[in-house]
């Protein structure tokens, strides 16, 4: 047993993708499920129309506190099991809902599924990559997943426009949650002895208690929390992206086919661009390309709250993929420089506890403020949020790269 990519290339190589029919799983609603709101359940509510993002986000963030903490006890494959058998209703309920409510269940089972999932094939590709590598496993990783979200909302998009918003766009979902589940079952091997290998290499002890890991995590830690605080609003704003972009755009006047391009072109750039990122942070550190994402996208937020044309808003979405681009592996792979591999999968858990509760927190904010002050001033509001956060890395977080120290650095806890 060896670690490294190159060492556990097949089953490194299957990981990426089970993560991309992760992310398909997730692509499946981006396009469709705001218009279905509007249109076939006539929701006119942003707060109440939103709840589905506030249910997913909320599930998901305890999913993921959870994926990490039993993926220590129990091992690796079986949450990842237990998340691709939660998946495979989802499509189902969207497809027979004669109700919202059962859009917000079905929501529900997708944050546990995209929670467990997720978070073990993250666990997972840290724990075969090595300490070395780990900027471009996780590049690798959320690119695979994130380039299924495109993918599936520009194919959902297209199906929606040629066969209406039921059922042909979550057939793909379904077909979707079948392979996943049938390659976990049959071919997913398990990796936890590779973090007990790494482990072995570290002369200081990593015995933590969760609470231990959680107060390190969310707080105590500067490189540890300043993650967790820009992993929670990354996912803010992409909370805002999926659940009322849909609707400026279609306000504007935006055919469903146009508005399936924009869905899809934001996912697709921060998927693609991860490829070049995730190993670039291997080389230049992380906490700038964090710092300085973060204001990109900022930047961008504040172009789609400005502008009024497919044009503009296009070049938005590639600003903000690009933003989240820089940011979404490097926070990752901070995680794992930093946490000892002996309670390592328990500090992605709740790094990405707090990432995805940016999702309920986005939900609640822009529908409040979308529904008092209307849809670009929710995106303002998120814009700003962003920026801030961005600055917050720049003051507190050092480097966590160990060989692209650019700065005297805390020291490390592993």
């Amino acid at each position: 047993m060896q670690l490294g990519i190159r060492a556990n290339l097949a089953q490194f190589s299957l990981l990426v993708a089970v993560n991309a029919l992760v992310g398909g799983m997730l692509g499946q609603e981006r396009t469709v499920l705001p218009l279905l709101a509007e249109q076939t359940f006539h929701l006119t509510g942003y707060t109440f129309l939103l709840t589905y993002v506030l249910a997913f986000g909320a599930t998901k963030a305890a999913a993921n506190y959870f994926a990490g903490t039993w993926s220590d006890r129990f091992g690796r494959k079986p949450v990842l099991l237990a998340g691709w058998l939660i998946a495979v209703p989802v499509p189902l309920l969207l497809i027979w809902a004669p109700s919202w409510g059962w859009v917000v269940a079905a929501n529900v089972l997708l944050g546990l599924n995209q929670g467990l999932t997720w978070s073990t094939t993250v666990i997972m590709k840290i724990d075969l990559a090595g300490p070395r590598r780990r900027g471009l496993a996780m590049g690798l990783n959320e690119a695979s997943g994130y380039v299924a979200v495109a993918a599936t909302a520009l194919a959902t998009g297209y199906l929606a426009a040629r066969y209406g918003l039921r059922p042909a766009p979550f057939l793909l979902g379904l077909s979707y949650a079948a392979l996943g589940l049938g390659l976990t079952a049959v071919a997913v091997r398990e990796t936890r002895d590779h973090a007990g290998l790494e482990t072995a290499g570290h002369r200081a002890s990593g015995e933590l208690t969760d609470r231990q890991v959680f107060s390190r995590t969310s707080l105590r830690e500067p490189a540890l929390s300043s993650a967790s605080q820009a992993g929670m609003v990354n996912n803010l704003n992409d909370g805002l992206a999926w659940g009322l972009f849909p609707i400026l755009f279609a306000t504007a006047g935006l055919p469903v086919s146009r508005i399936g391009v924009l869905a899809a072109l934001y996912p697709a750039v921060w998927g693609l661009g991860q490829l070049v990122t995730g190993p670039l942070s291997d080389r230049w550190g992380r906490k700038w390309l964090i710092a300085v994402g973060m204001l990109v996208q900022a930047g961008a937020l504040g172009i789609v709250a400005a502008v009024n044309s497919f044009t503009g808003w296009s070049i938005a979405a590639v600003l903000l993929g690009l933003g989240t681009a820089m940011v979404y592996p490097t926070l990752l792979a901070s995680i794992g420089d930093v946490a000892h591999p002996a309670w390592r999968a328990r500090a992605v858990g709740v790094y990405r506890l707090w990432r995805d509760g940016g999702f309920a927190i986005g939900a609640i904010l822009a529908g409040v403020v979308a529904d008092a002050w209307g849809l670009r001033a929710a995106v303002w509001v998120v814009a700003v949020i962003t920026a801030a956060s961005g600055l917050v890395v720049a003051l507190r977080m050092y480097e966590t790269h160990p060989a692209a120290h650019r700065e005297p650095t805390q020291p490390h806890l592993a």
